[in-house]
């Protein structure tokens, strides 16, 4: 089920009532809901996959309350391996299995050694990337003692399946998510309101600005090669802007739904594209992926911890795993790689804390330094969104040639291409929203505060563009993930 979809927009009221009129008297009751709701939510797209999520949820639920039991560390260390092996596994097998036989059959047929090998057409569970993180976070959680394994099970259950987050995050850690299940909620009519502002910026960045940038990025990625360099340009930056929309629009929606019914995840993305480096970039991208890596990956690595080429080292498996998550294909891993490129001179001159700060913070404009260090950071990010598209290295590679060819100094054209000048213009129009609403949790949550009448004509502008605009309905980028 899609957030911008007819089915959603029926889904979603009927829950709400239920919820907060007719179970909101019993927490127990109200966490049934919950898990009943998202595994409906869930299972609109495929319910044969509901028992993938069901299993990962009875698995780390008997693991939780088995460490609770044991103290030998060697059983404790089994049963956390076997968490990780059951859950991992499942994400290989689903995600990886084709990739990894192809690249064994070409690594031997490279050497002169043909064998005979057959693919499986196998179906990528939608979310399996990121509430296999989430479960997961519980398991080493508790192995860690930072948390009590929880008794309830349909606690555990919501917080597995929890439907405003379940497909693509933000991953939520059960530190701070699971323990939300446990508390009576209430009703309180500011938070909603909050959450349907947030909603609304969400729906905003996914129909109207993302979707149509995608008409564009995927025409100009498709026909490349008969395409100027200029032009090649242009589609990166329509696909900047289509995945930015796209994935921070989402988790608008995710934490704007959730706020409906009494909750609070964290936020996912805090404005990236006005980074000043790239090691800002990936503070404000991706948060909950990005800590994720961070807490579970890179510290037990040892961090920065200890030698410097061991942080190197460290720096790169980070960037390199965190490319292959988002997918079974060379040209993940190049990205990842890349972006683990522009971050090693920052960490060798000791400058990835410089810019923990937002951007011209307390001015209107920033200064014509950091006016340039952003504009060199976001092209840098444009770049390396060229892999994160190409359908295969050597697309990318023919892509980026072409850019850097003659034709880059010509006048961008494609076939209807005058089309894409409104498209353009609400580009613009976001960005000038963004940077106004740079210092808040999402772009419009205090805009116009103070003058009503003008909040509420901006809102109505808001609706008025998600109609005139709208393209069909086009599921989010991160479902594949």
């Amino acid at each position: 089920m899609f957030f911008n979809s007819l089915d959603f927009a029926i889904f979603l009221p009927i829950v709400f009532i239920l919820y907060w009129f007719v179970t909101n008297k019993n927490l127990k009751l109200q966490n049934v809901l919950l898990v009943v709701s998202s595994y409906v939510f869930y299972g609109w797209w495929d319910w044969r996959f509901l028992s993938l999520i069901l299993f990962s949820t009875l698995v780390d639920y008997s693991i939780g309350r088995a460490l609770k039991k044991e103290s030998v560390i060697t059983k404790r260390r089994f049963l956390l391996w076997t968490s990780i092996l059951v859950n991992i596994g499942f994400l290989g097998f689903f995600k990886y299995y084709n990739f990894f036989l192809d690249n064994f059959v070409s690594a031997f047929t490279l050497f002169g050694k043909e064998i005979k090998a057959h693919s499986l057409n196998i179906i990528l569970p939608v979310g399996i990337s990121f509430y296999t993180f989430q479960t997961l976070s519980y398991t080493i959680d508790v192995y860690k003692n930072k948390l009590e394994p929880t008794k309830d099970f349909i606690a555990f259950s919501a917080f597995v399946s929890f439907f405003p987050q379940l497909v693509a995050g933000p991953i939520e850690r059960a530190t701070s998510l699971l323990p939300q299940f446990y508390k009576s909620r209430k009703f309180e009519y500011a938070s909603a309101v909050n959450g349907l502002k947030q909603i609304l910026w969400g729906l905003f960045k996914k129909v109207v600005i993302a979707d149509n940038c995608a008409k564009y990025a995927n025409y100009i990625f498709d026909n490349s090669t008969d395409l100027s360099g200029s032009t090649l340009v242009l589609g990166a930056v329509f696909f900047s802007f289509q995945i930015y929309g796209d994935f921070s629009g989402y988790s608008d929606i995710a934490i704007g739904v959730s706020r409906l019914f009494g909750f609070n995840l964290k936020q996912n993305f805090a404005f990236p594209y006005f980074s000043r480096d790239i090691a800002e970039f990936w503070r404000r991208w991706h948060i909950s992926l990005s800590t994720w890596f961070r807490d579970y990956v890179y510290i037990p690595l040892g961090g920065s911890r200890g030698k410097l080429i061991h942080t190197i080292k460290n720096v790169f498996i980070i960037f390199i795993v965190s490319g292959f998550w988002h997918g079974a294909n060379w040209t993940f891993v190049v990205w990842g790689t890349l972006n683990a490129l522009y971050f090693l001179p920052i960490l060798l001159i000791k400058k990835n804390r410089n810019h923990l700060n937002t951007i011209a913070e307390g001015k209107k404009i920033p200064s014509f330094k950091e006016f340039i260090f952003m504009l060199i950071t976001f092209g840098l990010t444009v770049f390396a969104w060229i892999f994160f598209r190409a359908e295969t290295m050597g697309h990318a590679f023919s892509y980026i040639s072409e850019i850097f060819s003659s034709s880059f100094f010509s006048i961008p054209y494609f076939k209807n291409g005058s089309r894409a000048i409104p498209t353009l213009i609400l580009i613009l129009f976001f960005i000038v929203v963004e940077w106004f609403g740079r210092l808040d949790k999402y772009a419009i949550e205090s805009l116009f505060t103070n003058h009503k009448s003008f909040k509420i004509c901006f809102y109505y502008l808001i609706v008025i563009l998600i109609f005139v605009f709208a393209e069909s309905s086009q599921e989010f980028i991160y479902f594949q993930f």
